[in-house]
């Protein structure tokens, strides 16, 4: 069960404002719980992610490690768990799925048939743009990637399944519930703010770590360890890198993910693997 020095501790891991974006001071502890309780009253999750960087022609690696440990965790506590991507981002989803042995037909490139894919019981958005109020698409830099972004935020629109949303800028689905907040931090990127909620949002620093801290929080619920280890941790980066995904700070293919190093994450794996060795 989470406590109250859990959920402290889980936010002061995954939204510490090393970034220094903005959104993750946004982040309160109370969110943790509010998630576990909407993963709890569902069985069956899909989990939408997939960062296109137009400008690398590549996918982000924000997002695939972090979607994918989430997966799993859920598998192995018995959800009916699939992770929903576009075909742009398919190919690094399934290099971290083949690392954790997570089954690649629960990888789903639902942008083929949006109107014909089953809803689930839930939808947790982890690093997946979402429209602004003009119904573009925007990256960090404020350009218009609306050509290569197939818009998965409609099933969160839908009102079909109750949302999670786990993001870092402010242009990603879930944001939405913020968007008063971002507009005064985020000074001249209003017009590029994701204007779609979520039932809860988490901001954090680095999506992927939103995601594995929200992986340790089932974990310390759960009682067991469900989530990655370091080693994986290497391993889906490698995976990546190798996939062509690049660093969405940094534009560049390599062992990093939003300009942080290797050794950042490995080292937040570590003290969420701390955090669930003293719950």
């Amino acid at each position: 069960m989470l406590e109250p020095r859990h959920t402290r501790r889980l936010t002061e891991i995954a939204a510490p404002g090393d970034s220094k974006r903005g959104p993750s001071g946004l982040c309160s502890d109370d969110l943790w719980v509010s998630a576990l309780e909407l993963i709890k009253r569902s069985r069956s999750i899909a989990i939408v992610s997939g960062f296109y960087v137009m400008s690398a022609n590549a996918p982000e690696t924000d997002g695939p490690t972090g979607s994918v440990s989430l997966a799993r965790s859920l598998l192995r506590l018995g959800y009916d768990v699939a992770v929903w991507v576009d075909s742009r981002c398919e190919g690094c989803f399934l290099s971290c799925a083949e690392v954790l042995g997570f089954p690649a037909d629960r990888v789903i490139d639902v942008s083929r048939d949006m109107d014909g894919t089953e809803y689930p019981d839930a939808l947790i958005y982890i690093e997946r743009i979402g429209r602004a109020s003009d119904g573009a698409y925007y990256d960090m830099r404020g350009n218009d990637i609306s050509s290569v972004t197939s818009p998965l935020d409609g099933f969160a629109l839908s009102g079909k399944s109750r949302v999670l949303g786990i993001g870092d800028g402010g242009n990603e689905v879930g944001m939405g519930n913020y968007r008063d907040e971002l507009a005064a931090i985020m000074d001249g990127y209003e017009r590029c703010l994701c204007s779609v909620g979520a039932d809860i949002c988490i901001p954090v620093d680095v999506s992927n770590w939103g995601a594995y801290a929200l992986s340790a929080a089932l974990s310390i619920d759960a009682g067991k360890w469900v989530t990655h280890s370091a080693s994986e941790e290497t391993a889906m980066l490698d995976a990546l890198r190798s996939s062509g995904a690049v660093d969405g700070v940094t534009k560049k293919p390599g062992m990093s993910v939003d300009g942080f190093g290797l050794e950042k994450h490995l080292e937040i794996c570590g003290e969420l693997l701390e955090l669930f060795n003293s719950a």
